[in-house]
């Protein structure tokens, strides 16, 4: 695998990591929407998994990562309509889809 692939794989896998020490015990919808600073700490992560996915994409688009699409679109939408970031579906991602993608990367980087 090319080293910057490996760079960009870093990079989620440290967004993903940082997502959830951000997060420590408060696993709760109610408990993330009372803290402002972490919504932007997770968006900012998001933003930083979108970005390296788009950038793996354009080096290699044969590697196989669950919802590649959809994580490019999602840091798009943080990026540019910060005005319409719709927090549950952060949420979602975060219950739903992180763990998946933790273990993609982590399998990657193996």
């Amino acid at each position: 695998m090319d080293v910057e692939i490996k760079k960009y794989l870093f990079d989620i896998q440290e967004s993903i990591d940082s997502i959830q020490k951000y997060l420590g015990d408060k696993r709760d919808f109610k408990s993330y929407m009372g803290d402002k600073m972490l919504r932007r700490a997770v968006e900012r992560e998001f933003e930083i998994i979108g970005e390296a996915m788009s950038r793996i994409e354009k080096l290699d688009s044969s590697i196989e990562i669950t919802s590649k699409r959809q994580i490019i679109s999602m840091r798009n939408r943080v990026i540019h309509g910060y005005d319409k970031i719709d927090n549950e579906i952060i949420w979602g991602t975060i219950v739903r889809h992180l763990p998946t993608l933790k273990l993609q990367i982590d399998n990657l980087l193996d």
